[in-house]
């Protein structure tokens, strides 16, 4: 670990941990070694990340008995079926209870793994190594873990939270343009959700985020890992103000979701997502037309879609949100937007009004 490194941690009594963040990362040997607790290591990644990293961790866990499980690439792949493949290595392999199992690669794979790892024989360590930028400000953090179902995004899954987070900010180089720009949705959620300073920042860094500065990306990951992680300490399961990290996802899994799963990367549809809570805030009187239009200036510039797509109609958004986990005796939650920089949970909401967002920002 170099001087470069920041560590951040959460705070969950027995079940904190460390994020680190920095270069050169994925193959120092001495960030994994006191997070591994026995001899049997099994790396979950996809084929994507794999030929790019896995030979990196594998020679940093020399000392240990490594093997790999590599899946398909994909949203449409966070399934079930797909994840069963996870166990049946842990299985075959006899791991026992004491192996760790490494997520390397997105927000799927660290998803995927973790809830493997919340379930092999009731729970066993497991290590996020996110590789791409949502995975590393958003994903990562926090211990939501699971499986997609067709009627509903993450319907499936389990609390677990990880031993550490090693986020090497080297891994961003390889990201395509569409990847970039759907962690960047993350990113902006934390300056909307509570922390309006980090909002400005971007607004005038963000030219240069799209640009793969470094530092500023160093920067943008630490304040929201930092965001998150605080969040996370206070509402580990999401009883109250963890909910505000939803902001425009209850939205945005219905896009996901309608669409077919891997037609709009996962950040694209919050991006999208955010802009439809910020039309929706405005016409029910809470947010400005300006700030509104700083939002959707600052999502479009994240090179983000800022309308729902045309296919999905008020009536079908309904449905698809209606299976959605912060539904409550059968009323619809959602993270909405009282000023820019604060945001609440409410289902107090007037619903035609909200079929005028739906259909992608009708008349006034």
């Amino acid at each position: 670990m170099n001087n470069q490194t920041s560590i951040l941690n959460v705070n969950l009594a027995e079940r904190s941990y460390p994020i680190y963040i920095g270069t050169d990362l994925l193959g120092d040997s001495a960030v994994y070694r006191p997070h591994i607790h026995g001899q049997q290591v099994l790396i979950v990644s996809n084929t994507t990340v794999a030929p790019l990293y896995l030979e990196t961790v594998q020679a940093a866990l020399r000392e240990f008995r490594v093997e790999s499980v590599i899946l398909p690439d994909g949203e449409q792949y966070k399934t079930l079926a797909v994840w069963q493949g996870i166990i049946d290595a842990l299985l075959e392999n006899r791991f026992d209870r004491r192996c760790t199992v490494i997520g390397l690669g997105g927000g799927v794979v660290g998803d995927m793994a973790g809830f493997a790892a919340a379930c092999y024989q009731r729970g066993v360590y497991f290590i996020q190594v996110p590789t791409t930028l949502l995975a590393q400000v958003d994903s990562s953090v926090g211990g939501k873990t699971g499986v997609n179902h067709p009627l509903g995004k993450n319907m499936i899954g389990a609390f677990y939270q990880p031993q550490c987070v090693i986020a090497d900010i080297q891994t961003l180089a390889t990201l395509d343009k569409r990847q970039l720009s759907a962690g960047l949705a993350e990113v902006i959620k934390y300056g909307l959700i509570g922390d309006p300073e980090f909002f400005v920042w971007l607004e005038q860094n963000m030219d240069s985020l799209m640009a793969r500065d470094q530092a500023l990306l160093s920067y943008a990951i630490e304040r929201s890992c930092s965001d998150k992680a605080g969040v996370v300490a206070a509402d580990e399961r999401e009883a109250g103000n963890r909910a505000l990290l939803n902001l425009g996802h209850t939205f945005g899994h219905a896009i996901e979701t309608g669409m077919g799963y891997g037609e709009w990367l996962h950040g694209e549809a919050v991006g999208a997502g955010i802009c439809m809570a910020a039309d929706f805030s405005r016409r029910l009187g809470w947010l400005t037309a300006s700030d509104q239009a700083r939002i959707t200036a600052l999502i479009a510039r994240a090179g983000l879609p800022t309308h729902p797509p045309e296919s999905i109609d008020a009536d079908r958004f309904m449905q698809l949100m209606s299976v959605d986990k912060k539904v409550l005796a059968q009323k619809i939650r959602l993270v909405l937007m009282n000023q820019l920089g604060s945001s609440v949970v409410t289902d107090d909401f007037d619903s035609e009004l909200l079929k005028v967002t739906l259909n992608g920002y009708g008349p006034e």
